[in-house]
């Protein structure tokens, strides 16, 4: 088991939140830490985290009866027992097919971590995938004998509920199991906080420069309180900006365009608030994360909620006007990384993680330094 399924494995029975709406940032933590080299100070990282127990479920809900609990927090506890139960049954990119699209109206569920958890989440499994290692079960979780009658029903294996017994079609998608449980609580937790932004408007942006687009982005007029009342407001914004989603090409090289224009913006205007402004990088790298595991004709919905999400952040925290540019020379990406683990900050972490994405795909060293000074003034 590696060190990440050593972390979800912890941290299994424990809640989406904690100290009250505050989100549970610990899988996608050491996701990011894992996936950068950082594995060594994982489980000391969640020694000093606050966390809260697992809810506990009100009552079943049935698969053909989920439309009237989508949204409702109190039935956190249920939704964890609905997916979890849904990931014993079929392999996880069916499950995710078949509730991404219901999920993404309500792409700000959680200040948008519903999303965002399920990113890291599809990440792992997808790198469980591509690693002969990580994708078939161990040989202490498998029965003993292949034709045993045992082979659709749960292992008693101390790996957890969803070690399945493996049948020759869908062993490689069901393993390893704490990255499947993990894939549960993020899609719970987004169904659980589920919340539509208002309808889309008719902004005056260049649709080519997902840049000026955002900066574009009208601002809410009232930012003295939290995320619902600066959302709620969207809907009196007349030039509210995202009927027409910025960037040109394929879905995946639009939602990189997005990605990379939120983390250079929050060099200039993350000043205003520095972690919740995070959330607009890394709500559409989450979707861009799980691009792969979709079907295509879930592709261009995906691109317009990821830019849905990023806007209504860019909207709700932006302050009015923006800071020069604060020079700092910051070329080397694991140095980058490594100071955003060292602050210990959650979302410098993962901040840090997806400008590190970003720059991989562009090698624009803006990037870097974009990450390094948030770090900096989130630290």
């Amino acid at each position: 088991m590696t060190i990440l399924d050593e972390a979800l494995e912890r941290l299994r029975d424990t809640g989406p939140e904690r100290g009250g709406w505050l989100s549970n940032h610990a899988p996608m933590a050491a996701e990011a830490m894992t996936r950068h080299g950082h594995g060594r100070v994982v489980h000391r990282w969640i020694d000093a985290y606050s966390l809260e127990e697992r809810p506990r479920g009100i009552a079943p809900i049935e698969p053909d009866q989920w439309r009237e609990p989508l949204g409702d927090p109190v039935r956190t506890g249920d939704w964890i027992a609905f997916f979890e139960r849904a990931l014993r049954e079929q392999p996880w990119r069916d499950v995710l097919a078949v509730w991404w699209p219901r999920l993404l109206p309500g792409i700000a569920a959680g200040a948008t971590h519903g999303v965002i958890r399920v990113g890291h989440a599809v990440r792992s499994l997808l790198d469980a995938e591509a690693s002969p290692s990580l994708s078939a079960p161990s040989p202490s979780a498998v029965p003993p004998s292949p034709s045993s009658p045992s082979l659709s029903t749960p292992s008693p294996s101390p790996s957890g509920p969803l070690l399945l017994a493996p049948s020759p079609v869908t062993a490689s998608l069901l393993w390893p199991a704490p990255r499947v449980v993990e894939l549960a609580h993020g899609l719970a937790y987004w169904a659980a906080r589920w919340q539509p932004l208002a309808p889309a408007g008719s902004g005056p942006y260049r649709a080519s420069d997902p840049r000026a687009a955002l900066d574009a982005v009208p601002r809410v007029p009232d930012q003295r309180f939290g995320i619902r009342h600066r959302l709620a407001q969207l809907a009196t914004l007349p030039s509210w900006p995202f009927a027409a989603v910025p960037g040109e090409g394929e879905p995946v090289d639009r939602l990189r365009g997005i990605v990379t224009a939120a983390v250079l913006r929050h060099h200039t205007h993350g000043y205003g608030n520095a972690v919740m402004l995070v959330h607009a990088a890394t709500a559409p790298t989450a979707v861009l994360r799980t691009l792969p595991a979709l079907p295509p004709g879930l592709h261009e919905p995906s691109v317009a909620a990821a830019w849905a999400a990023t806007a209504a952040v860019t909207s709700a925290y932006s302050p009015a006007t923006p800071q020069p540019v604060t020079a700092i020379d910051a070329r080397d990406p694991d140095a980058v990384m490594d100071h955003a683990v060292e602050s210990g900050d959650a979302h410098a972490i993962k901040f840090a993680d997806a400008a590190l994405d970003a720059f991989g795909f562009t090698g624009d060293v803006r990037l870097l330094a974009a990450a390094e000074n948030a770090t900096r003034m989130i630290d």
